[in-house]
Formats: C-alpha cells, structure tokens, sequence
C-alpha cells in the first residue's frame, strides 16, 4: 500500500507593491445618451472626491486591430487601473492573483484529501462519498463517461427513466446538468488522447482494508472519472481566487484590497465556501462565474462608455452562472432590485441600467432555450423584475410629470417595481400553470409566522435552512471581518447621506459629480445588505454574504473613502496593521481546518449496495430516504422513485407518498400508495423514524402537521421495524438498513 504524504499549506502572504486610485471622473450629465469616452483612473498623486484641477488620465483606447479582442485588453488594462505605459504592473497583478489561485487551490484539494483520504478510495467509497444531491449529479456524469459515445451518453439523461420511475424525464431540463455533460466531454477527450499518444492516466493499487475487510483495489490519476471530476472543480475554484484578488484590487483601486479580499476569504474559509466538503453541489460550478459577473457590473457602473465587448462578456458570465444551478435567479433577482434602486436615488442613469437590464433578458432567454424551455425561468420573480424595471425606465417621461417631492418620486418607483413585480409572478404561474417554486414562497413564509407543511419542515428541520447561527457574527467579530466591514459600510452610508441631502435640498451644483463617483460603492452596500438578509433567513445561503464582505473589506484601501487618513498614514501601514489583527484568529482558523484528518467508510451502506447489485433484477424498482436513493442509483444502478433534487413540485409529491413510511397511517394504505408508484423495494432507516434535529422535528412530528387525523397512533416505522407482515416482507437487514419488499395483493 502506497501512503501518500500530506503537507500543510499556509498562506504566505506577499507583500505587493503599493498602488492606489482616486476617484473617477464625474459622467457629464445623466441623461445623456452619449457619454465621453472611458478614462483610466487618475494618477496616485490626486487625492480627495473634489480634487478636480490635476492631469487628466489619457483615455484608453483600443490597440491597433480593433475589435473586440482589442476592446476587451483596454478594458482589462483598464479594470486593473493601468494605463498602456504600466503593462509591467499589469504582469504584476495577473501574476500575484495566478499565486492566490494556486494558494486556494492546493487548500481546498488537501482538506478534502486529508477529510475524506479520497486518493485510496475505492470506485464504489468514492460514490458513496457523494452523499445526496451530490450523488444524484455524479450518477449522470457517470451516465455520459460509460455510454458507448457522448451523444448517446447525452441522449441517456435527456431520455432519462431512471429517476422518477416510471416518468422519463429530461433530468438536463430538470437538474441543470450542463457541468457534467461538460465534463463528461472533457474526459472522454482527454482519455482518447491519452491512450493515442500511449500515456498513462491512473495508476491502481490493491489497498488492504483491515478488520476482516476484503482488499479493495483502488486508482489514482485523472484516468479515474471521481478524480478527473473533482479535479476539475478545484481547479475552477480555484481560479475563482484569482478573480478574488482583480475584484478586490479594481473595487479599491490598490492591489493592498486584493490581499485583503483573499486573505479575508482565507480567514474565513469555513463561512465562505463548502466546496473542500461537498464539490460536487450547483454552487461549487456556478459561483465563481458570479464573482466575475459582480466584478463586470462593477466595471460597468464606474465606466463612463461602455464598450460592446464589456456587455458580451456580462452576457456570458450571466449565462455560465445560471446555467448549473436553479437558485441563481433569486441572486440575480436581489442585484437586479439593487441596481435598480442605485438609479432611482440617482447614482447611475437610464441609458446605462436599461443596457444592463436588455443583458439580462438576453441571457435569461438564452438560458430558457439551453434548458429546453423552461417555464420556471420565465415565472420567476427574476424575469418579472427584469419587465418591471423595463416598463418603469419607458415611464420616466410621466414620472417626471408627476410634481411631487424627490423622496416622493422614489417611494412611487419603488412602489411600483415591488407591488408590480410580486403581481407579474402571480399571473404568469397561473398562466403557465407552474407551482414549481411554490415552497420557496412558503419557506419564506414559515420564518415570519407560524406557517407550516410538510414540504416547508423538511427544509426548515435542516440546519442549513434555518436561520443564520448566533455564533456566525461572533466568527465573523473574531477574525475582524465584520468590524472592518461595518467601518467601510459607515463611510459608504456617510457619502450616500451627504449626496441624498443635497439632493432633497436641491443644491445640485456638485451632486451629480458625486453621485456618479459613488455608484458602485452604492450598489455593492445595498448588494451586502440583500446578502445578508438572505443569510439571516437562510444560513445556507451566507455562502453569498461571507465573499462579498470579503470584498467589501478591501474598501479598507480605497483612497475614495479614506483619502483623508491616508494623508496622515501611509496606507500600508494601515493595511498591514489591519491583517495582523485578523491573523491572530485568522491563523488559528485555517490550523483548525488543517487539523481535520478522517478516512470515509460507510458499511452498512456498501453491504446494502452490494445486496442490491447482486440479489435483486436490474429493473427492481427502490423507494426510500432520499439520500439513500441518490447513492441506489448511482452505485447500483437500479430505478428510484424519488430523489434528493426537491425543486420539482411532483417529485414533493412522490417524496411525500414515499415518507409515509415514517407516518402514523397504517401499514395498508402506505403499501397501496407505493404499489401505485410501481414499488418493489423500500429501504427502511430506522434512525430517520426516531431522529429528530430540534423540537417538532422528527419524521412522526412532521407528518402529525400534515395528518392530524392518525395523530397518537404508533409510528408505522416502529411497527415495520419489530414486524413487517403481513404487508411486507423483509429480505435484507443490517444495522442501519431493513429491506423490505412491497407483497402485491
């Protein structure tokens, strides 16, 4: 047996060289519909937002050859606040943010190696470490690799009967499979090409297992499809580092804001990203294209032309993020309000934020036709926004008319974007008939009342679904996070209050100039706000809170807002005052994810696995927890009839037939019900009758709200767990699992 030797990786953090930047040139009128062309930042030497009488920044200009191509270098030369002279420094930058990715991605691949011990796994460990969902989407990449071409791999999951027995069902529409279908192509290239130029991809080994555990035979390499598949996930989350540092170093205008965003993100590692535990989750392809797509929007707000090439580029990244996960619509949903509301109070004009919202209806359509038509996309909240916002912009004309006050103006426009956007959603899912995402509704409803269902407690029983922890502030408190964090959002809340004044007061002499100064700073503290609302209610989604704070804190630099402190004391000073400070818990965090070492072993599920593949017939049809069918069908390859991708309003009521076994009905009716879904078999978990996360919260609490009828009989589980005649029959039982098989009448 080979070992492999595992070392630690800290962060070493370099020391880069000072940059800073003042603010941008004020747009010349808001309305205008052709503004001058985009300037690089000034020069270090001009401080303070009212400093208007130094050189100006020569305008960058495409290179010779045009194009797109050359439109978007200047921008990139321009978005890391260089001018043509300073390509050395851009070299710089590119190359400090290529380190962080490297940094990340070496973290990232050594815990979940030291976690889980993945490289001297076996091809069926390996599976079973892909627990629920991420077992259900690794099962179709598994799908496409083993097809005897890819078309007709593809073809398998698009014609898919496995899923939901007896439906077929095209799980690409369903599931948002485009990563695998991706990966799956880049494999079968890179085996073809391997074995053409005769290199080996994977070498195995024979790995004693010990405790009168059979040898299992286990291979390493990207020959092997698990190691090919995560590796390509590291390696995008790790490159999403990089766009960390450019992010945090044009948002600040000093490569000292880059360090800070990732060293922050370091710091906090386990509340910004689960990607080390569980790579194979919607979020693990999709975020890295949002932090591009945010640092795009950012780059837009602060041009003062936008060039073709910046609108493509938005279009793209708005597509490759929504395109593999189903939540993305509600974070587009929370940036496109923000947006909105930055314009309303004035901070970006109409030509502008019309041009961004047609990109995201151009990307949302091109995501509905990707996905085969559908109809969730276009009864989202997400696409109701975009046609509200779009109506209102061509009402500005009779807004204007209308002789209120300022505030008042504000108060109808927002008005009417929340009241007709909530309206729009409501007609178009009656039109088209979709109660898909009926329970996020209901979810949000249930945390501001009493509100309960049986769908809405099985989210709610999760820790990830409820609300944010109470320690997660004092985690955030501790690394320093939230202080810095909180003393940039004051100083952003202190310029918006000043222009606000000036605005509702009508001194309008220096308002505009300052406005269109702040723009993004306003939109990424009401981006911040939405955040972190979303992770109060839900503690899963802080994963969107943490890196943005992250990014927010690299503000820290910016001579925008601290040009007067940076009068009196250089700015490195300062920052590196400020990271030593984070160190000292930082340091200590990143020792504790270190220190997690483990080996994956689950048993009783490798024996039931094995039972299945060997004892029953390959069209034996499986019903049972959803976690558990996840792994059936990736690993034994036989038919389920439910899933953990619980986004489906027909799979919420299959899964709800199927729990029945954990009601208090009795045993006839729960065997009719799932003869009618053409069961053969049901895993019984005897600990999914008993456990029980928090008051209200075990399996029989749950179905007492949605049975009150049988409430205080037996669970039924109890019952099937001593007997199971004479409606089943038990053929397989071990310390966690009881096979029972369905007796047809």
């Amino acid at each position: 047996m080979v070992l492999q030797a595992r070392n630690k990786h800290r962060e070493a953090a370099p020391k880069p060289p000072r940059a800073s930047r003042s603010p941008l040139r004020a747009a010349p009128d808001a309305g205008a519909e052709e503004p001058g062309p985009e300037r690089a930042p000034p020069s270090p030497g001009r401080k303070g937002a009212a400093g208007r009488k130094g050189p100006r920044a020569e305008p960058v200009a495409p290179p010779a050859g045009g194009g797109l191509r050359g439109r978007l270098a200047a921008g990139l030369r321009g978005a890391l606040g260089l001018r043509r002279a300073g390509r050395g420094r851009t070299w710089t930058t590119l190359l400090l943010a290529a380190f962080a990715a490297v940094l990340h991605w070496s973290h990232i691949t050594h815990l979940f190696e030291n976690d889980r011990h993945f490289s001297h796994l076996s091809t069926l460990e390996r599976e079973m470490a892909f627990r629920t969902e991420m077992g259900l989407y690794y099962s179709y990449f598994k799908t496409i690799v083993e097809a005897p071409s890819f078309l007709n791999g593809v073809w398998m999951i698009m014609n898919d009967k496995m899923t939901e027995y007896p439906l077929i069902i095209n799980t690409l529409k369903r599931f948002n499979l485009y990563p695998e279908v991706i990966l799956a192509s880049w494999y079968r290239v890179y085996i073809k090409t391997m074995d053409l130029i005769g290199i080996q991809t994977k070498t195995c080994w024979t790995v004693t297992r010990g405790e009168g555990l059979s040898p299992i035979e286990s291979c390493e390499g990207l020959g092997d499809p698990a190691c090919f598949y995560v590796a390509v996930i590291f390696i995008l989350n790790g490159l999403m580092m990089a766009l960390f540092f450019i992010y945090g170093t044009y948002l600040s205008g000093s490569r000292l804001g880059g360090l800070v965003t990732v060293l922050c993100f370091f710091f906090n590692h386990g509340e910004c990203t689960r990607v080390m535990w569980t790579p194979p989750l919607r979020e693990s392809f999709s975020y890295p294209f949002l932090v591009l797509q945010m640092l795009l929007v950012t780059h837009i707000l602060r041009a003062t032309k936008l060039y073709r090439g910046s609108l493509i580029a938005l279009c793209i990244s708005n597509v490759f993020f929504m395109l593999p996960w189903q939540f993305a619509q509600f974070v587009l949903l929370t940036q496109i309000a923000s947006l909105f509301a930055v314009y309303v109070v004035g901070y970006i004009d109409i030509c502008k934020l019309r041009k961004i919202i047609y990109i995201h209806m151009i990307s949302l359509a091109l995501c509905f036709v990707l996905m085969f038509g559908n109809s969730m996309l276009l009864t989202s909240y997400y696409a109701s926004s975009l046609v509200i916002i779009w109506g209102i912009l061509e009402m500005k004309p009779y807004f204007l008319k209308i002789n209120v006050p300022e505030l008042s103006l504000w108060v109808i426009q927002g008005c009417s974007w929340l009241f007709g956007t909530v309206t729009l959603k409501y007609l178009t899912s009656k039109i088209f008939g979709i109660a898909d995402d009926a329970h996020i509704g209901n979810l949000l409803t249930s945390k501001f009342f009493s509100y309960k269902d049986f769908d809405t407690l099985l989210y709610t029983c999760a820790a990830e679904f409820d609300f944010m922890e109470k320690e997660t502030p004092l985690r955030y408190t501790k690394t320093l996070l939230l202080p810095v964090v909180l003393t940039v959002l004051i100083a952003v809340v202190g310029r918006i209050i000043s222009d606000m004044w000036n605005v509702l007061t009508k001194r309008q002499t220096h308002v505009r100039k300052q406005q269109f100064d702040h723009g993004e700073l306003v939109y990424h503290a009401l981006q911040l706000l939405a955040y972190a609302v979303l992770g109060i209610l839900i503690m899963r989604l802080k994963l969107f809170l943490t890196p943005h704070m992250c990014v927010m804190a690299s503000l820290i630099c910016s001579r925008q807002l601290f040009g007067w402190l940076f009068c009196r004391v250089h700015p490195g000073a300062v920052v590196f005052a400020v990271l030593a400070a984070m160190s000292i818990q930082g340091s200590a965090n990143l020792q504790t994810q270190w220190n997690i070492v483990g080996e994956f072993s689950n048993l009783p599920q490798e024996e039931l696995i094995e039972w299945i593949k060997y004892s029953t017939k390959p069209d034996a049809v499986f019903a049972g927890a959803m976690p558990t069918m996840a792994s059936v069908k990736l690993s034994a390859l036989r038919p389920v009839v439910n899933h953990p991708h619980y986004e489906d309003a027909g799979l919420r009521a299959r899964t709800k037939i199927v729990y029945s076994m954990y009601s208090r009905k009795p045993a006839e009716e729960v065997k009719r019900e799932l003869i009618k879904l053409q069961v053969n078999y049901y895993i019984l978990e005897e600990s999914w009758c008993i456990r029980r996360s928090k008051p209200g919260c075990s399996m029989p609490e749950i179905w007492d709200v949605e049975d009150p009828a049988n409430a205080g009989r037996p669970p039924l589980c109890n019952l099937l767990v001593k007997d199971s005649k004479p409606h089943f029959t038990t053929v397989f039982q071990n310390s966690v699992y009881k096979v029972l098989e369905v007796i047809e009448e």
